[in-house]
């Protein structure tokens, strides 16, 4: 049994470790940075290729306590690196700590790539090269006050770098972080997705790919290269059936549950490009639309957008008088129907003047954000009391 870690974006450790469990995990601990798991090398191979919400998928080949840079040079130097990748793979030191004593994480850093370098010099009696840009294998450690842990990375690019290269708008969203709010969500592929300012439309491709069953390592049609490929203990086998079950898992009946629309046309054109390159060209129904202007394509599902906030596109005061609107659209149009809006401005959804069920704290990048949830009911976001007549809905504007 191997011990794993994912990592993930800051808020989405609980879904992901729902995720891994779907795929085989056991033994899953959720923690801000991501989530432990334990399970056999198919495991491995399936949260690398299935997972849509783990930014990289690490091996952990190591746990130990440590006092002093030179003691994680000495357990370093005791493991047996060219059993596990060959010389020949070009490598990369990576480290994070946590109330670490050491005086210098770089000085660290370097101790962990000698102790791999002389273990090889050591068995072959040659050391392998480094790479800063683009390795063949990277080895992650992170150090907390006690203990040291070192892992080897099996994905190599992040997880959200994949299918085709997209067109991005003023603020995109990786595609790892726009899956993971889909799961806080709560949607299923047989309710309605509904993003009103779809920009450059990653929302859409992540549902039109789960509600078609797709595979995020095939997004695009064609497997992308993974790091685990190239360690030698890879069990090429395995990961071609993997690859087969993937693929005849997929649905290819097209889909009616996913929309998207948009104020401009231009935005809207990026967005049809980027399912069209993804294969999803007939899956996603687009519309352009100023947001205040629509009506629900369906009489109930999961709203769910990116509005601009602060840091992005619109000045301040724009963005002030939309919010409020924003409500209003909501209170009138879509009773029966879940809305998200992910916002790094903690003020600006004041003004929706809504009371949201749920506050979820996340991060765009470096941006501080919330994913505020509204469950919408008939004349407001308000409870009623048992034995009350029901409010109307106010008209909706024409």
């Amino acid at each position: 049994m191997n011990k794993f870690f994912a990592q993930c974006p800051r808020g989405l450790s609980s879904v992901l470790a729902i995720e891994l469990q779907r795929l085989g995990a056991t033994d899953t601990v959720a923690t801000d940075a991501g989530v432990s798991f334990s399970g056999n090398v198919e495991v491995g191979y399936r949260a690398n290729l299935h997972s849509r919400i783990a930014t990289r998928v690490l091996w952990h080949v190591a746990q130990f306590p440590y006092q002093s840079e030179h003691d994680i040079y000495d357990t370093a130097m005791l493991l047996p690196w060219p059993s596990w990748f060959d010389v020949s793979r070009t490598i990369k030191v990576e480290i994070t700590s946590q109330k670490s004593p050491v005086k210098s994480l770089d000085f660290t850093t370097l101790k962990i790539k000698d102790a791999i370098c002389d273990k090889f010099r050591e068995v072959k009696n040659v050391r392998p090269s480094v790479a800063t840009r683009e390795p063949d294998v990277r080895i992650h450690a992170h150090l907390d006050q006690t203990e040291a842990a070192l892992y080897l990375d099996l994905s190599g690019e992040p997880l959200f770098k994949r299918g085709k290269r997209e067109h991005t708008g003023d603020a995109p969203l990786k595609k790892n972080l726009a899956a993971g709010i889909i799961a806080l969500t709560g949607w299923r592929p047989e309710e309605t997705l509904f993003d009103p300012m779809c920009g450059s439309g990653t929302f859409l491709v992540e549902a039109a790919e789960m509600a078609l069953n797709i595979a995020p390592g095939l997004s695009g049609g064609s497997p992308r290269k993974f790091a685990l490929q190239k360690l030698m203990e890879f069990q090429e086998p395995l990961w071609k059936r993997l690859i087969d079950e993937a693929r005849a898992n997929q649905k290819t009946k097209s889909i009616a549950s996913v929309f998207g629309s948009d104020m401009y046309g231009d935005t809207l054109k990026i967005a049809r490009e980027n399912l069209v390159a993804n294969g999803l060209g007939d899956s996603v129904q687009l519309k352009q639309a100023n947001i205040l202007e629509i009506s629900p394509p369906t009489d109930s599902g999961v709203l769910v957008t990116n509005p601009p906030y602060g840091d992005r596109i619109g000045d301040s005061e724009a963005l002030k008088q939309l919010y409020p609107k924003l409500g209003d659209l909501l209170k009138q149009k879509f009773a029966g129907w879940r809305a998200y809006f992910l916002s790094g401005d903690t003020n600006l959804p004041k003004g929706i003047r809504l009371s949201a069920s749920r506050k979820t704290p996340l991060f765009n990048g470096k941006i501080e954000c919330r994913l505020y949830e509204y469950k919408l009911v008939a004349g407001g976001n308000r409870r009623e009391k048992p034995g009350a007549e029901p409010v109307p809905a106010p008209a909706a504007n024409k």
